[in-house]
């Protein structure tokens, strides 16, 4: 008789995946983890140069088929020919991560404009959208088809000081749900919100030093800021067929959230 192998369900043996910003922090984590588990990835980012470089270093370390492209996920261009390459290069595409996502500090919500928040919404929700779709051909031939997220815990606890971010990042939560219901038994789609995982992007996001480090000590069940594995490994279960059983779910990987006590300490 075989030994029983738990973690076989977590092997990605026969997927595609492409991973939209994934030259670096959590999604190159992301792309990492895949490749590990046997995906052949295909890493898109606006930094074309640093895509290869780091699907290049990934390939080394995981021994899978990993490359990396430019794309600007705002382009519909850019989406199409990215997908067309991924599936040209690896015969398809039947794993799909929304990672692409970014947003900046306002010290009063009321004055951002409404180009910024048009175009955070461009860039934090309207990408998936638009990824998705170019993918669909793809993943509707795929066996254990998925779409997952980058979503973050501010699209349900507004950070009014991050209010375009906040904005985009709730309306993607609906859109993607709204997607899973579409696609029901087809493709599996769900989010994952995000919680503080330090990485460079929060000093060009506007945080100062005294920020950040106040961030890395926050008050959470874990007592810790995130890491990029700590979210990547929650994108591979979900992906995974260890995740078959979910679908249309926005999941908290942040820690544990906030401590709660009626009676001061």
């Amino acid at each position: 008789m075989a030994r029983f192998d738990p973690f076989a369900d977590f092997r990605m043996d026969n997927h595609v995946a492409l991973v939209t910003g994934g030259a670096q922090n959590i999604g190159e984590a992301i792309a990492r983890s895949f490749a590990g588990a046997g995906a052949r990835v295909m890493i898109a980012d606006l930094n074309g140069e640093m895509a290869e470089g780091t699907a290049a270093t990934i390939a080394a370390q995981t021994g899978s088929e990993v490359r990396g492209m430019g794309c600007d996920v705002t382009s519909d261009a850019d989406v199409r020919s990215c997908v067309a390459e991924t599936a040209r290069a690896f015969g398809g595409v039947s794993t799909l991560v929304n990672n692409v996502g970014w947003g900046r500090a306002y010290d009063d919500p009321l004055a951002v404009s409404a180009e910024d928040m048009i175009e955070s919404y461009k860039l934090n929700t309207l990408s998936s959208m638009r990824v998705t779709a170019a993918c669909r051909p793809h993943l509707l031939k795929a066996e254990n088809a998925t779409v997952t997220n980058s979503g973050s815990l501010v699209g349900i606890e507004p950070a009014f000081d991050f209010i375009a971010y906040s904005a985009a990042k709730a309306a993607l939560n609906h859109l993607m749900l709204g997607l899973a219901h579409y696609f029901a038994r087809e493709v599996r789609i769900n989010t994952v919100l995000i919680g503080t995982v330090l990485t460079p992007g929060y000093a060009a996001a506007g945080l100062d030093a005294k920020a950040q480090e106040a961030l890395a000590h926050p008050d959470n069940l874990t007592g810790r800021a995130g890491q990029p594995q700590d979210v990547a490994n929650a994108f591979l279960w979900l992906a995974s067929r260890a995740g078959s059983w979910v679908s249309g779910q926005t999941i908290k990987v942040h820690g544990g959230g906030r401590r709660i006590r009626l009676k001061p300490e």
